[in-house]
């Protein structure tokens, strides 16, 4: 069960980096269409495109790994005043919640993407980007990994509450050295 959640985990945090990436060259995108347009008066659409297109990745594939890290919006107040099996019977729910909602998304926006796949749905601008089903398979991958998340929450909640070892939470980046 423990090489599992590390398994889950060690996916997110490569689905993480790779919303990592795409965060650096949408940086680097608005740099260059900022100089295109400064220098040069021009503004290829398909570059401004881009630029929007980046943003589904960073969020969607994002949002797995914040859960991940224990960067999400929690109501500490509550939680850390609980005893560990109250927190551990939050983290159970939590898990069981996220995962149920997670899938259900999932569910719902595949025909979503199919159909935008079918109709070879494009951009409408003229030197816009083709492959807009592309973008749009975000969603189910993104809330596929947040499921898998929520998984993972949920066999480490279950496995604190059993009694078994857990394998170690992991933190986030901005809080590993406090």
């Amino acid at each position: 069960m423990a090489s599992l959640i590390e398994t889950i985990e060690h996916g997110i945090g490569i689905l993480g980096g790779f919303a990592r990436l795409c965060l650096l060259a949408l940086v680097g995108l608005v740099a260059t269409d900022v100089l295109l347009r400064y220098f040069f008066s021009i503004s290829p659409v398909g570059l401004q495109e881009l630029e929007w297109h980046l943003l589904s990745p960073i969020a969607l594939l994002g949002i797995s790994y914040a859960l991940k890290h224990r960067a999400d919006v929690r109501v500490d107040v509550i939680y850390d005043r609980l005893p560990d099996s109250g927190k551990q019977l939050i983290d159970l729910i939590s898990g069981i919640l996220t995962v149920v909602i997670a899938l259900a998304i999932v569910w719902l926006s595949w025909p979503y993407v199919m159909q935008s796949f079918q109709l070879g749905e494009g951009s409408p601008d003229p030197g816009g980007l083709p492959y807009r089903y592309l973008l749009k398979a975000f969603i189910p991958l993104g809330f596929a990994a947040l499921a898998l998340q929520g998984l993972a929450d949920l066999l480490r909640a279950g496995l604190a509450l059993s009694g078994a070892p857990v394998p170690a939470s992991p933190t986030a980046p901005d809080q590993s050295s406090a």
